[in-house]
């Protein structure tokens, strides 16, 4: 293959996820390669190549950026340097796939949005769930209207993650439970439910001053129908990944909707009950199929930064609604 009809993918930072969301991926998708990594501590970085194949090793984020043999840059640091970093690439002309939570704040999104309106670069959210083809039936099923007018829908991401100096429970790097798997509870209601809702009332449990390690709010849409997402990093609920959706004439209800390649159960009852199977591809094979599809081919987006503005402002409602403070803001907690 020739570097037109692939996509050379540079990596910034070493984390957790990459290898399950992008360098496994990678050795699935003929269009898709992993050719640099940068990390803030070298003899990581070196590491991490040596033993995910990555071929070249730079000495910096920056460097990864202007490498004329860096196509498109992925994103996996800590929330709060999201921004800062896709406003970097997109400025490079880099096309950007960046790990949720898009940004700190809907400000910043915001800004990533203007940044990348007109570029022709694709800047995806990698809310990989949605490029599964489950999600895309659970919308058709309810925007049909075979579940009738909707009435209240429910979201569940609860998690066991007790380790409290994880990165995600730091408040200066745009922690919190309603940043991390909130942010799935939110666009799922919303690719369901409609766009915009309005948050009603809120609710969290924290961690550590103005860090939420649960959080559960209420929505409403401006048709009527009403919704509420419960998301939990540590709580009582040590795992429960689910959907309901209920309307005048059926309910619809799905177990994992995030990972269904590891298990799912879809249920819809209406005037007759009937379960649905989805096929065990990985979300992450999807995702990196779309992006790499937007990239070469000017493929759909399902994710775009437009969203993603619409995802932040309401979290940071969420945040309000709660009493504390949206992340990136300055607090002196």
């Amino acid at each position: 293959m020739t570097a037109t009809d692939r996509v050379r993918i540079g990596t910034l930072g070493a984390a957790r996820i990459t290898p399950g969301a992008l360098i496994k991926p990678a050795r699935a998708i003929p269009e898709a390669e992993v050719t640099a990594v940068a990390a803030r501590d070298p003899a990581r970085a070196e590491k991490f190549a040596r033993k995910h194949g990555v071929p070249k090793v730079h000495a910096t984020y920056e460097d990864v950026i202007a490498d004329a043999d860096v196509d498109a840059i992925y994103n996996p640091l800590p929330n709060g340097l999201h921004a800062e970093w896709m406003l970097k690439a997109i400025a490079a002309g880099k096309h950007v796939l960046c790990e949720k939570p898009f940004t700190a704040n809907a400000a910043e999104a915001e800004a990533v949005e203007a940044a990348a309106q007109g570029t022709g670069l694709v800047v995806m959210e990698a809310f990989h769930y949605r490029y599964h083809p489950l999600a895309q039936w659970m919308h058709d099923l309810v925007a049909g209207g075979e579940l009738g007018a909707l009435q209240h829908l429910e979201a569940w991401m609860c998690i066991p993650l007790p380790r409290f100096k994880d990165i995600r429970y730091r408040y200066d790097l745009a922690g919190g439970a309603a940043m991390d798997v909130g942010s799935y509870t939110v666009h799922q209601l919303r690719l369901l439910g409609g766009d915009a809702p309005e948050v009603t009332r809120a609710h969290a449990r924290l961690q550590s001053p103005n860090v939420d390690r649960w959080m559960q709010a209420e929505l409403r849409w401006p048709e009527g129908h009403t919704g509420r997402m419960t998301c939990a990093l540590w709580s009582n609920t040590p795992l429960k990944l689910a959907i309901r959706v209920k309307g005048e004439r059926g309910e619809l209800r799905v177990l994992n909707p995030t990972g269904p390649q590891f298990f799912h159960r879809v249920t819809v009852r209406g005037e007759t009950k009937y379960r649905q199977r989805f096929e065990r591809k990985a979300t992450y094979i999807c995702q990196l199929e779309a992006f790499t599809n937007a990239v070469l081919d000017g493929g759909p987006v399902l994710t775009p930064p437009a969203d993603s503005v619409q995802n932040m402002r309401v979290i940071d409602a969420v945040y309000r609604a709660a009493g504390l403070p949206i992340r990136g803001e300055r607090t002196t907690a």
